[in-house]
């Protein structure tokens, strides 16, 4: 008998119901990953530290596709988080770095990359690798970017996993 192929997939949750979800799926067989921050708390009366999920309404579970409607029978799954009209396939190496990442630190902060017009951004793979350039306009899983070179406004439309934030300020 052929084993399946599993990906891990992240599904968003009903707000404050990871944990419930991480549990529900675990009880299930499946593999699942909720990964937990610890954050210090105070309270007037004491300071005490607690584990929070990382992101908010989300939790990683690792699926072959046949599997998928099942998860969404879960109480509390809303839904996959989809890119590009399917449910959005997380690598193993990805999750590995989360887990190591929550290994070493406490106190940890996800924050979600803020791509907006006007913003500076690295191009990561293509002909402009490693140029900067600032956004003009965002398109579905396209962005539209000025890259300033030779004195040149040279415009293009690049996939938005081919960039990251940020760039040298202006002087």
């Amino acid at each position: 008998m052929s084993q399946k192929k599993k990906n891990w997939y992240a599904v968003y949750t009903n707000p404050r119901w990871e944990k419930k979800v991480y549990a529900r799926l675990e009880q299930e067989g499946r593999e699942v990953y909720c990964p937990l921050n610890k954050v210090q708390k105070k309270w007037s009366d004491r300071v005490k530290w607690v584990e929070e999920p990382l992101f908010k309404s989300y939790v990683f579970v690792k699926v072959a596709e046949d599997e998928q409607t099942s998860v969404r029978m879960v109480s509390g799954v809303v839904n996959f988080v989809y890119w590009l009209g399917k449910p959005a396939i997380i690598q193993d190496k990805e999750i590995e770095v989360i887990r190591k990442f929550l290994n070493e630190y406490d106190d940890v902060q996800a924050i979600p990359l803020d791509l907006r017009t006007d913003a500076r951004v690295t191009i990561r793979r293509g002909a402009f690798m490693n140029k900067e350039a600032t956004v003009v306009k965002l398109l579905n899983n396209k962005v539209q970017v000025i890259i300033e070179s030779i004195g040149y406004s040279l415009v293009a439309v690049i996939d938005r996993s081919n960039i990251s934030m940020g760039g040298k300020q202006k002087q």
